[in-house]
C-alpha cells in the first residue's frame, strides 16, 4: 500500500520543481534576448516558454492521474499522463516549426548582435540549471516509471542541447565574427525540437492506443505464470500501460478435476508472481480447465 504514496509524492514534487525552474529560466532568457538581439537566444527563450506550458500541463496530468479509481474510471486515471505527454509534444513541435521559419529568415538577412558576453554567461547558467533538473527527473522516472515526468524530462534534455547550441553560436559570433552562426544554431535547435516532439508523441500514443508491452516483458509474464505450481498452461496474454501501472490479463490453465478453491489459489499465486515483475501492476487471471477447446484470442491475432 506504500507505493501510491511514494509515486504521487515523487511525481508531484518533480512537477512543481519543473514549473518553478521553467519560469525562472524563461525570464532570464527573455532578458538576455532583449539585451543581445540573438535569434538563437529567442529560440531558447521560446523553448523555455514551451517548457513552462508543458510543465503546467504535466502538473495537471500528474495530479489527475493520481486520483484513485472511481465508478466512472475503474481502471484509474493513469492515462492522463499520456495525454499530458502528447500535449507537450504538440507544443514542442509547433514551437519548432515557428522558430525554424524565423531562423531561416534571419539566415537570409543576418543582423549584428550586442552584449554577447552577457548572453554567453546567461546560457552557461541556464545549462547548469537544466542539467540539474534532468538529473532529478531521471531519478523520479527510474523510481516511478511516470510517462508525464519522462516527457517533461525530454523537454529539459532538449533544453540542455538547445543551450549548448546557443552557446556555440554566440561564441563563434563573438570570437570569429560569423554573423550567420546565430541563425544556423537556431535552425538546428528548431529541427531538434521537431524531432524530439515526434518521439514524444509516438511514445504517448503507444499508451493511449493500448499498445502491448514489449516482447521481453510478455515473455517474463509467461515465464512467471508457468513457473507457479499447478499451472498447466497460459494463453491469451493481454497487456497495456496505464500510466501509473501496467495492466496484465491472461487465461490460466489448470487441471479440470481441481476444486474451485484450489484453482483460485493457483490463480492468486500466478497473479502475485506477475505483480512482482513490475513497479505497479493490476493483474487478472481467468481460470480454465487444461485442454478445453474454445475460441482463443491468440488464434485470431494477425
Amino acid at each position: 500500500m506504500s507505493h501510491p504514496i511514494t509515486y504521487k509524492g515523487l511525481t508531484r514534487a518533480a512537477s512543481m520543481i519543473s514549473v518553478v525552474v521553467a519560469f525562472v529560466l524563461v525570464g532570464i532568457k527573455v532578458w538576455a534576448w532583449l539585451a543581445t538581439g540573438s535569434i538563437a537566444l529567442l529560440t531558447s527563450a521560446s523553448d523555455g516558454l514551451v517548457d513552462v506550458l508543458a510543465s503546467i500541463v504535466t502538473l495537471i496530468g500528474v495530479r489527475y492521474a493520481g486520483r484513485p479509481a472511481d465508478k466512472g474510471h475503474r481502471y484509474g486515471h493513469g492515462k492522463a499522463e499520456a495525454v499530458a505527454a502528447f500535449v507537450q509534444a504538440l507544443l514542442l513541435g509547433g514551437a519548432g516549426l515557428v522558430l525554424g521559419g524565423q531562423s531561416i529568415a534571419r539566415l537570409i538577412n543576418p543582423q549584428p548582435l550586442a552584449e554577447l558576453g552577457f548572453g554567453i554567461w546567461v546560457i552557461i547558467a541556464s545549462s547548469l540549471a537544466a542539467a540539474g533538473l534532468v538529473l532529478m527527473q531521471t531519478y523520479v522516472v527510474k523510481k516511478t516509471g511516470s510517462t508525464a515526468i519522462a516527457a517533461d524530462r525530454a523537454h529539459y534534455v532538449t533544453d540542455v542541447a538547445v543551450n549548448i547550441a546557443v552557446l556555440l553560436a554566440l561564441v563563434f559570433e563573438n570570437q570569429f565574427g560569423w554573423t550567420r552562426s546565430d541563425s544556423v544554431g537556431a535552425l538546428l535547435i528548431s529541427l531538434y525540437m521537431i524531432w524530439n516532439a515526434k518521439g514524444m508523441a509516438v511514445d504517448a500514443l503507444k499508451q493511449l492506443l493500448d499498445r502491448e508491452l514489449d516482447v521481453e516483458d510478455r515473455k517474463r509474464v509467461k515465464a512467471a505464470v508457468l513457473g507457479c505450481p499447478g499451472v498447466s498452461g497460459v494463453h491469451d496474454i493481454r497487456t497495456r500501460n496505464g500510466g501509473d501501472r501496467v495492466f496484465v490479463e491472461f487465461h490460466l490453465e489448470v487441471e479440470g478435476h481441481l476444486t474451485v478453491d484450489v484453482g483460485h489459489d493457483i490463480g492468486d499465486a500466478a497473479e502475485a508472481a506477475v505483480r512482482l515483475l513490475f513497479t505497479a501492476a493490476d493483474v487478472t487471471a481467468h481460470l480454465e480447465p487444461a485442454g478445453i477447446d474454445d475460441e482463443r484470442l491468440d488464434n485470431s491475432l494477425v
